[in-house]
């Protein structure tokens, strides 16, 4: 069959032939319509992922929308490598499939749905246990998945956002009325009066972490200076760097939760769940996705191009 394939550590993939998918118990066989181009399948592709196998040759792609043999359009994942989605067909688990509304943009699906999961499971994972959800604080707010967080928060009903980001141009296309943007300047102390000053005297309900490193240290010293009420810290991304250090006094001068989302830290019944709710979400324009269709065969020009909007491969 016909995919993109990584040969090797450190290369793009190029489309070539691949062996046919093997049908196991519990899994079919279904067709490539879209998979996107998402910074963790660039990652797992070059073996440096924490869920990689390091294996090569492989197939990378880790979500896609494809069509069943009845001819159905289903968000689906779960490929096992060196297999991927990148490819004409893949062999899925049967459970893991989100049927699309009719009429949804498979483009908009496939290249919203791995960013925007990633906020969704902790806020809708936060109002498991509340009634409501408060102030949400979002670092990272610049990239897709953080401007996907600024959409997904308000849709699930944050009394207000506050968006921090580097980039002054897309921070300003994530503000709004009950939005407040922050942009860093680089410096911890400066960028942590600025986190606090936004925060306005409160702690926030909930932190989504897309940078972590030292961003979340000014984080951190910016929540110290505010009274104690309980709070919630979800870690999601390390672009700014893999580890960060966390005062002890924050963690013993109030009610706060540090925790991690990602790949394995969640329970997949429950995200199967929220994935068939997010993709109605995407499907009906409750949050909107940008994105840009590439021919399967042009993996190697859509890999070497530019983010933004997300790419995305079709067959």
């Amino acid at each position: 069959m016909q995919a993109a394939v990584v040969f090797g550590a450190g290369e793009g993939p190029r489309f070539s032939e691949f062996a046919e998918p093997q049908v196991v118990p519990g899994h079919e066989v279904v067709e490539l319509v879209a998979a996107a181009i998402h910074p963790v399948v660039r990652s797992k592709a070059s073996g440096a992922h924490y869920s990689s196998a390091g294996a090569f040759p492989l197939i990378p792609g880790v979500d896609a929308v494809a069509r069943t043999a009845d001819g159905t359009l289903v968000y689906t994942g779960g490929v096992e490598e060196p297999y991927g989605t990148f490819a004409e067909r893949m062999s899925v688990p049967s459970r893991v499939m989100a049927p699309l509304p009719e009429g949804a943009d498979p483009v908009a699906v496939a290249a919203g749905m791995n960013p925007g999961m990633a906020s969704w499971m902790p806020l809708t994972g936060y109002l498991e246990g509340h009634a409501s959800l408060g102030a949400v604080l979002i670092l990272g707010a610049t990239g897709m998945a953080g401007g996907l967080a600024v959409q997904n928060a308000l849709a699930a009903g944050a009394s207000r956002v506050i968006a921090v980001g580097r980039n002054p141009e897309k921070l300003a296309r994530v503000a709004g009325p009950s939005v407040v943007t922050v942009a860093l300047a680089g410096e911890r102390e400066s960028d942590a009066a600025s986190i606090a000053a936004a925060l306005g005297g409160a702690m926030p309900a909930l932190t989504l972490d897309f940078l972590w490193g030292g961003v979340a240290e000014a984080t951190f010293a910016a929540m110290a200076t505010l009274p104690g009420a309980a709070s919630e810290y979800v870690e999601i991304g390390g672009i700014a760097g893999a580890e960060a250090r966390v005062p002890s006094a924050l963690l013993r001068s109030r009610p706060f939760r540090l925790s991690g989302s990602g790949i394995g830290s969640f329970d997949m019944r429950r995200y199967l769940t929220e994935a068939r709710r997010y993709v109605g979400m995407i499907a009906e324009g409750r949050v909107t996705v940008e994105a840009s269709g590439h021919p399967l065969e042009q993996v190697a020009e859509a890999w070497a191009g530019s983010q933004d909007p997300r790419p995305v491969l079709t067959f």
